[in-house]
């Protein structure tokens, strides 16, 4: 079905729905096997954040993470030891700039 301009009526569906679906549905882990982002303790984090490194919602989905105090997995390509560091960065800078 071809609407306006020639452009899909079906892929402008597709598209609209995947914009409902939020920054997830962008990602590139959508399909991978959610166990590579939630490795045992000890293993390698090094697969999981290859996904994550070209990923176009990266932030979105790393905010996502510090907004919702997730403590276990990679998200937006950061362990959960990297995310503490982060959130103690950006605690210190707020406070630096209210002082």
């Amino acid at each position: 079905m071809v609407g306006n301009g020639g452009v899909s009526v079906e892929i402008v569906e597709l598209l609209s729905g995947l914009e409902d679906q939020g920054w997830q549905a962008r990602s590139n882990c959508m399909g991978v096997d959610p166990d590579l982002f939630f490795p045992e303790r000890g293993a390698s984090t090094r697969e999981a954040k290859e996904v994550c490194r070209g990923c176009v919602v990266r932030e979105e989905c790393l905010e996502y993470a510090l907004d919702n105090g997730e403590k276990f997995g990679i998200w937006g390509g950061m362990s959960e030891r990297e995310r503490r560091r982060l959130r103690r960065v950006r605690a210190l800078e707020r406070r630096s700039q209210a002082g």
